[in-house]
């Protein structure tokens, strides 16, 4: 006679989808009703605290990381082409490798695959720290280095955002890909303050060593996730054949392309402002490193207000609505940013694009994973990476080379005007977005 299954294994059905009726611990049913309801719902299922917690020291690590990186990068070369280089560098192999690695995401044990990939750039964070430490910190090896943090990120990034929805019943995806993206952003406000911290207190290697240390909890929290969905039988097809076939998805329904398109655009010209920030602050504003770190940390603080907001907008209010508002709202704040020349408006504005942008792209994301299938959600997820991802350092890239040649202001005034006029087309024709609901929404239907 087998033993019995434990309780809180019992929470998914055998193809590792959320059951509406559980059977947890006690304890976990009641964190389940506290959270009920609020915008911090998926807060109430243990596997999503644990890895929402262990990401968010990780990706604070991460962000102290980059934010000294790209000021110290300023620094050594005086070039913002460089900075956008070395950005470019970090996501180049999301446009050699996303769409790969979305095909292992369904197919591989998606924890198991994290947990390498955290380990792998675990490791290279520490190899650029000592190699600052000892002197060796020339430009090919920040970007050789750089590299290898980048394709270790691009295998874990599907499989991660794959992984999510796993951790909470259907109904609560949007909530849990909201505070998802909600702890990279708190991440993105604290991260580049304590980076302005490090290196005014200490110096870059110090940054990179936090950040090795930092990726041990998000592997911690993995190995203590309860969550094992049964494994698929393996489909008899290659790799590239299975990509190939989340390929013919995306082209097949209209629904999705358009969303990737709005996405793609959207990213380019919109969010590859990042690299323009130490310009920003040095050259406009006039200021230091604090105020770099201040502008990046206003980003994330945006996101963070952003994801609760999007929770509350959505029972109201369809996925289609929130993304073409939102890019408008967008557009508006980082052509506020481009023509601001005082400290605290751009702080301001930077706060704006991040409540804005996080609306967006967490609605889009919703869409996309509420639509698919569980062995589709990895390769659609390839596809957000890679237009979400894989064209901002592009754009950067170009960003930069623009501000080199103009100036900081003219270059994000450029993609400020072009990310508001795909707002107003598609504000002025909503067919473009006609589909991009999800499954069964309704409006929340206000209480007595």
């Amino acid at each position: 006679m087998e033993p019995e299954e434990p309780a809180e294994q019992r929470e998914y059905t055998r193809t590792g989808e959320f059951e509406a009726d559980v059977t947890a611990p006690r304890t976990e049913l009641m964190e389940r009703s506290l959270f009920r309801g609020g915008v911090l719902s998926a807060f109430g299922y243990r596997d999503f605290r644990l890895l929402w917690s262990g990401a968010f020291i990780s990706n604070v690590g991460t962000l102290i990381h980059n934010t000294v990186l790209l000021w110290y990068v300023k620094e050594l070369t005086g070039s913002n082409a460089w900075v956008g280089a070395v950005n470019l560098a970090n996501f180049l192999p999301i446009l050699v490798f996303v769409l790969y690695a979305g095909s292992l995401a369904d197919r591989l044990d998606r924890r198991k695959l994290i947990i390498w990939t955290q380990a792998v750039m675990m490791a290279a964070a520490l190899f650029l720290g000592i190699a600052t430490s000892l002197g060796w910190n020339t430009m090919p090896v920040i970007m050789i280095d750089t590299v290898v943090i980048g394709i270790a990120f691009v295998f874990t990034f599907p499989a991660w955002r794959a992984l999510v929805p796993d951790l909470v019943p259907p109904g609560e995806i949007l909530n849990a890909v909201a505070l998802d993206a909600a702890g990279y952003n708190m991440a993105r406000f604290i991260g580049p303050a304590l980076g302005a911290l490090v290196l005014n207190l200490w110096n870059a290697a110090g940054a990179f060593y936090i950040n090795a240390i930092s990726f041990m909890t998000v592997i911690a929290a993995l190995l203590f996730i309860r969550f094992r969905p049964e494994k698929a039988a393996r489909a008899p097809k290659n790799d590239w054949l299975r990509t190939k076939e989340g390929i013919s998805y995306v082209r097949r329904n209209r629904w999705a392309a358009n969303l990737l398109t709005v996405l793609g655009i959207a990213s380019f010209f919109g969010l590859s402002f990042v690299v323009l920030l130490p310009g920003i602050a040095r050259d406009v504003l006039h200021k230091g490193s604090w105020a770099f770190g201040l502008l990046l940390g206003g980003i994330g603080l945006g996101a963070v207000i952003g994801a609760p907001l999007v929770t509350l907008l959505n029972r109201r209010m369809e996925e289609s609505r929130i993304i073409r508002y939102a890019m408008l709202g967008t557009s508006l704040m980082i052509i506020l940013l481009a023509v601001s020349e005082t400290y605290w408006l751009s702080i301001l504005a930077a706060v704006g694009v991040g409540i804005t942008f996080l609306m967006v792209a967490a609605s889009i994301n919703t869409v996309l994973q509420s639509r698919v299938e569980r062995d589709m959600r990895g390769r659609i997820m390839s596809f957000y990476i890679l237009l979400f991802q894989g064209t901002a350092p592009v754009g950067g890239l170009l960003m930069g080379y623009l501000s080199d040649i103009t100036s900081t202001s003219t270059a994000l005034l450029i993609g400020g005007c072009v990310c508001l006029a795909l707002a107003v087309a598609i504000i002025t024709f909503p067919s473009i977005l006609r589909d991009a609901v999800s499954p069964g929404w309704k409006p929340a239907v206000p209480g007595p």
